[in-house]
């Protein structure tokens, strides 16, 4: 079997390697492909992996051979699944392969955003500490996290794994579900939406990007929050109107947000949030650690063994 890895660089920029894949047949990796690239690289492949490259109708067509398109993440918009799907070639994802570090995330972004470290620390070096007439001094008030309001839009292993870190830092979380008979997790409390976005200290978005949770952050939910509260988006940047939130930034209608996804990425340079007032953006790095790259390359590695042994697993069309 012929492996063609469309954009591997995302994956393994070079500490890890792919044995797992080679084990299952001739591997050619790309660390990058442009969709036109996408189409001539893949015509004679039997298996397709990708993360963010795109797989169109045309390389789908185009591909003779094709048997399998493994995704080497959770959303899988970046393949024309109809056409898959009409071609009989499976598609398979990843999920699951990183909870913990994009947790981690979420807490980087909740402790910038209480504490401006990175600020703090860039005062200190150029001489703000050596000038200071009293042994310490800060440049904006720290804001202490036990006994304020967590709130999670998307409860799945990523929303509890944030649920327990904000449970260890002595928060009240509460959450949205579409079915408040289900019984919460421990220490967690049901909450409308509306009552969420009115309720929150912190607003963490986890939750699938669907008609129905595109632009769910708009000027309309975000006249309903508090003037000191936060915004954190580790899930999908179109889950957000990011002219919306630049406005309520930039008015003091909130008191900051912390993104690790935009809505088109890499964004341009006109994007309202790049230069919003205490917003910090940082480059879709959540899922990113050493040790999620490496589960996910071991699974998504298995799920093409599977499909090998004739019992396709995670497929999605």
């Amino acid at each position: 079997m012929k492996i063609v890895i469309l954009d591997g660089h995302t994956l393994n920029p070079g500490d890890l390697n792919w044995k797992a894949f080679e084990e299952l047949g001739e591997v050619v990796v790309y660390d990058r492909s442009s969709p036109e690239e996408v189409v001539e690289r893949t015509q004679d492949c039997e298996a397709i992996i990708t993360n963010k490259a795109i797989v169109s109708l045309e390389a789908i067509q185009n591909a003779k051979k094709l048997q399998y398109i493994g995704v080497t993440a959770t959303g899988v918009n970046i393949v024309d699944l109809d056409a898959a799907s009409a071609k009989r070639v499976p598609v398979c994802n990843v999920a699951g392969y990183g909870p913990d570090s994009v947790a981690q995330m979420v807490f980087a972004h909740v402790l910038n955003l209480t504490h401006r470290l990175a600020e703090q620390a860039d005062d200190v070096r150029k001489g703000g500490w050596v000038a200071s007439p009293d042994f310490c001094y800060w440049l904006h008030p720290a804001l202490e996290l036990s006994g304020l309001t967590f709130g999670i839009v998307g409860l799945g292993e990523i929303g509890r794994s944030v649920s327990r870190i904000a449970q260890g830092f002595g928060m009240k979380v509460i959450a949205f579900t579409r079915d408040p008979s289900r019984v919460p997790p421990d220490g967690v409390q049901w909450r409308r939406l509306d009552e969420l976005f009115a309720e929150s200290d912190f607003l963490s978005l986890h939750c699938p990007l669907t008609p129905e949770t595109e632009n769910m952050v708009n000027r309309a939910s975000l006249s309903k929050m508090k003037r000191s509260a936060y915004i954190l988006n580790t899930g999908r940047g179109q889950l957000v109107d990011e002219q919306a939130l630049a406005d309520a930034l930039n008015s003091g209608q909130i008191a900051g947000a912390g993104l690790d996804v935009l809505s088109v990425e890499p964004p341009s340079a006109s994007n309202p949030l790049l230069n919003a007032q205490n917003c910090f953006v940082t480059p879709h790095m959540a899922w990113a650690t050493r040790a999620a790259r490496k589960r996910l390359m071991q699974m998504s590695a298995e799920n093409l063994k599977a499909f090998i042994d004739g019992s396709p697993v995670n497929q999605v069309n």
